[in-house]
C-alpha cells in the first residue's frame, strides 16, 4: 500500500449475534523473525502459517536484498539462508513501508556488518523515532552516517570493521530494542549481554535458540532477566509452524464479547504468557472466554478460544501488564466502552510511539463516538455504557494505523449508531483477512459506503 493512496472509508453497524469458527493469520512477531532467522541461517528453513501481510513481506524483501533466497511453494515458504555473518550489502535502500518491527530488528541485524545500509519507510514509519535502537548500536561501533532529524528515516547505517560486544540495560520495556541488540550480537565476537528489567515477548530468545545460537537467559532474585548471546556462531535452518497472532485474535474476541448472544471459536491462538495480557484483562472484566485444547507447537503454547457475549465490568489494568498487551489497548478501550463502570489503563507511554500516537488516536476516536473518557500522559480511563446506548455516530481518524481502524470497526458492531473509520486500506499491513473473517462471523461492515 502506498501512503499516498486514496483513503478507503468503512462503516461498521450494529450486528446480530456473531457465530462460527475463525482462524486468525499467523503471529506477526514470529513471522518477521522466521524470515529474518531463516534468511540468516545456513541451509533450508520451511515455514507454514506465515502472516502474509505487507509488513512481514517487507522483511522478506529486505532479507532477499541481502542475499537470502525466499520463495513460496504451495502453502509453504522455503528459505535458503546466507549463513550467519554472510549477509551482502543491499544494492538499494531497504523499504520497510509501515513495518516498525521489521525495520528496527533489521537495523540490529545488519548494523554490525562492515557495510552501509539505508532504511526508508512510509510517512507513518518515517515519523517514528529510531534512537532507542540506534543508541546501543552506536555503543557497538555502528555509525549513523545519515538520518532525518531525531534519528528518523530515511537513515543510513555503516557498520565497523569489527563490532564490540556490549552489556546493555534496556531503559524501557521494548522487545524491539532487546531483539535489535541480540541480533547485532550475532555478528559480534564475544558475548553480548542484554539486561531486561521488565520481561517482554521472548520470541527472539526462543527462536534463536531453536536455530542453534548459543544464547542463555538467567533471571535474578529481583526478576531481572540477563540474556547472553555468543557471536559468530552457526545458525541452522528450521521447520516452523507459525501459530495464530493473539493481537489479531483480539478483534473478533472483543467483538464476540460486546455483541449480545455471540458464540464463536478462534482456533490456534498463540498463548505465550508474554502475549496474553488482553485475555487476562477481559476475563477479569467478566468476559466468557474458555481456553480449549491447550497444546505446545514448536516450543510455543497454543490453544483454541471459545468466546461468548458477556456483561463486562470496568477494571484497573496495572502498568506492569502493558508489555504483554501493548498492541491490544485500542481494542481493550473499545471493550471498556460497553462495560459497567470505569476501566483505567496505566503505563501506556509506549503507545505514544506506535504507528500513530496511538493513545491520542484512541481517545479522539472514543470522543468522536460519544464515549466518556480521559486521556492522561500515560493513562486512559473509559467510562462505559452497557448496551452501547448513545454511542457511535462519529468518524474516526485512523492516522495510517491498522489497529485504530480495526478497533473502531469492532466498536460499531455493538454501538447504537454506526462507526465510520476514515481509511481501512492499511489493515492489510497486519491482517489482510480481517474484513472477510469478520463478515463470516456475521459482522456488518460496509467497505464501500456512499
Amino acid at each position: 500500500m502506498s501512503h499516498q493512496a486514496v483513503p478507503q472509508p468503512a462503516v461498521a453497524r450494529k450486528s446480530k449475534s456473531l457465530s462460527g469458527t475463525a482462524r486468525v493469520p499467523g503471529d506477526k512477531s514470529i513471522s518477521h523473525r522466521s524470515f529474518m532467522f531463516g534468511g540468516l541461517a545456513s541451509g533450508e528453513t520451511r515455514i507454514t502459517g506465515l502472516l502474509e501481510g505487507e509488513d512481514v513481506m517487507r522483511t522478506g524483501d529486505a532479507m532477499k536484498a541481502m542475499g537470502a533466497h525466499i520463495e513460496k511453494r504451495g502453502a509453504e515458504w522455503i528459505i535458503t539462508g546466507t549463513g550467519n555473518g554472510a549477509l551482502l550489502q543491499a544494492e538499494a535502500p531497504l523499504d520497510f513501508g509501515n513495518a516498525g518491527t521489521g525495520s528496527r530488528l533489521t537495523m540490529g541485524l545488519v548494523g554490525t556488518y562492515d557495510m552501509a545500509t539505508t532504511f526508508i519507510g512510509d510517512a507513518s514509519l518515517s515519523g517514528r523515532p529510531m534512537g532507542r535502537v540506534l543508541d546501543p548500536l552506536r555503543q557497538m561501533g555502528v555509525q549513523v552516517i545519515d538520518a532525518a532529524p531525531g534519528d528518523r528515516m530515511p537513515l543510513t547505517l555503516r557498520g565497523p570493521r569489527q563490532a564490540a560486544p556490549i552489556t546493555y540495560r534496556v531503559p524501557m520495556a521494548s522487545a524491539q530494542v532487546k531483539s535489535a541488540v541480540l541480533l547485532a550480537g550475532l555478528n559480534t565476537p564475544g558475548i553480548t549481554t542484554v539486561i531486561e528489567p521488565v520481561m517482554t515477548r521472548d520470541h527472539t530468545e526462543k527462536m534463536l535458540k531453536g536455530f542453534g545460537a548459543n544464547i542463555e537467559v538467567e533471571t535474578d532474585e529481583q526478576g531481572v532477566r540477563h540474556i547472553f548471546i555468543e557471536g559468530q556462531g552457526k545458525l541452522t535452518g528450521q521447520v516452523i509452524a507459525v501459530p495464530g497472532d493473539p493481537s489479531s485474535a483480539g478483534f473478533p474476541l472483543v467483538a464476540a464479547l460486546i455483541v449480545p448472544g455471540s458464540d464463536i471459536i478462534i482456533e490456534n491462538v498463540l498463548m505465550n504468557p508474554t502475549r496474553t495480557g488482553l485475555i487476562t484483562t477481559l476475563i477479569e472484566m467478566g468476559g466468557k472466554i474458555d481456553i480449549l485444547n491447550p497444546r505446545n507447537a514448536g516450543g510455543e503454547d497454543v490453544a483454541d478460544l471459545r468466546v461468548r457475549g458477556s456483561e463486562l465490568k470496568g477494571v484497573k489494568v496495572p502498568a506492569d501488564r502493558a508489555p504483554s498487551m501493548i498492541d491490544e489497548y485500542p481494542v481493550l478501550a473499545v471493550a471498556a466502552c460497553f462495560a459497567e463502570g470505569e476501566t483505567l489503563m496505566q503505563g501506556l507511554e509506549e503507545l505514544r510511539v506506535k504507528e500513530s500516537d496511538r493513545l491520542a488516536a484512541v481517545a479522539r476516536g472514543l470522543e468522536a463516538n460519544g464515549v466518556d473518557c480521559t486521556e492522561g500522559e500515560i493513562t486512559l480511563s473509559v467510562r462505559g455504557v452497557p448496551g452501547g446506548k448513545g454511542l457511535g455516530g462519529g468518524t474516526v481518524k485512523t492516522h495510517l494505523d491498522h489497529r485504530i481502524a480495526m478497533s473502531f470497526l469492532v466498536m460499531g458492531l455493538a454501538s447504537e449508531k454506526p462507526v465510520t473509520v476514515d481509511d481501512q486500506a492499511m489493515i492489510a499491513t497486519s491482517f489482510p483477512e480481517f474484513m472477510g473473517l469478520m463478515a463470516d462471523l456475521g459482522a456488518e461492515i460496509d467497505q464501500s459506503p456512499a
